[in-house]
């Protein structure tokens, strides 16, 4: 592949619908792959069961990039994931081999897809103080007024998101991102996406959360009490009759239960059912229900920033695919 010093494949998809899965598959059959991760939970040291993050059997020998480069306990910007994600890149197309850019957060792949210019604009503590008291409900309808264009992809109902949106909005005193043209000729990109439908995410989603939520709520439980899972294993048994025995010692330096909230889905409602703030059963349906709507607004970015999900246009950047055999007819032609 040392003819293709310049390509990018990109496999993006839903939450669930199996990019991980195929990403390796591809790799495997066509050899000199690398992977550079796109997801914004799995830069996190830590978090694995609940973001479903690849484990070193699962990579097959295939490098893998971008996975546990940031702390938990600080926020990970898109600007810091572009710059080492564009590092990790030029890395794999150094040794003669050919990137492939995996996952589903949206704003990560345009970052380095589009090479959009992410102004780097420091916290204000001041702002977000102010900002923390405001609904989430609010806090959007304040960020759709600065920048309607943001709002219609941004995680509606990530406050942490958001006020990061407003906040750069407010410093700079222009929309996020600006689109840098010197950048977008950067790499021959070939995007695929996985199609499935509504049902077979759903069911898919289902299954993924039946197999992972016992690991998830200990994994969680490590994240609080900063001790190891091995440690906790011995309480499993008594998660389902009282999380709080699985609660953390005062003075354990791990992540707080509002960091926790912080970092979306699984992390959230599991965190507020050790809590005691819900129960096992509305846990479970929370998660549910959060991971399809997700997988709404990840499909409403996709279609917005790479033609429609349905395939329906002509000049869409993104070919969406139902199985291996088509991603490979793709990627053989885009490399010849």
């Amino acid at each position: 592949m040392s003819e293709n010093n310049n390509k990018l494949i990109v496999i993006l998809g839903q939450t669930a619908s199996g990019k991980t899965d195929l990403s390796i598959k591809l790799a495997k059959k066509l050899g000199g792959v690398e992977i550079v991760s796109a997801d914004s939970r799995q830069v996190y040291k830590g978090l694995n069961v609940g973001s479903g993050k690849i484990t070193r059997k699962e990579m097959a020998g295939i490098p893998h990039h971008l996975l546990d480069v940031a702390n938990p306990k600080k926020r990970f910007s898109v600007s810091q994931y572009q710059k080492l994600a564009t590092q990790a890149i030029k890395k794999i197309h150094a040794k003669n081999k050919t990137p492939f850019l995996v996952g589903g957060t949206g704003f990560y792949i345009q970052s380095v897809v589009d090479g959009i210019s992410i102004p780097e604009v420091s916290p204000n503590p001041k702002l977000r103080k102010q900002l923390e008291k405001k609904s989430t409900q609010e806090l959007f309808l304040m960020l759709k007024k600065l920048d309607p264009a943001r709002a219609k992809n941004i995680d509606a109902k990530n406050p942490v998101r958001l006020i990061r949106a407003i906040e750069i909005n407010l410093e700079t005193g222009s929309p996020v991102p600006k689109l840098s043209r010197e950048a977008l000729a950067k790499w021959d990109v070939l995007q695929i996406g996985i199609k499935k439908s509504p049902k077979e995410l759903k069911i898919l989603i289902q299954k993924r959360l039946k197999k992972r939520i016992k690991g998830i709520i200990l994994e969680v439980q490590s994240l609080h009490s900063n001790r190891r899972l091995t440690q906790i294993q011995r309480g499993l048994t008594r998660i389902r009759k009282s999380p709080s025995s699985l609660r953390a010692k005062r003075g354990n330096p791990g992540l707080s239960w509002k960091r926790l909230e912080e970092l979306g889905l699984e992390y959230k409602f599991v965190a507020q059912y050790i809590q005691n703030k819900i129960s096992y059963q509305e846990m479970v349906d929370k998660i549910q229900k959060e991971s399809e709507q997700f997988a709404k607004r990840q499909m409403t970015w996709f279609s917005a920033h790479g033609g429609s999900a349905s395939g329906g246009k002509r000049d869409s950047r993104i070919h969406w695919v139902k199985n291996q055999q088509q991603a490979e007819k793709l990627i053989k032609k885009f490399l010849s």
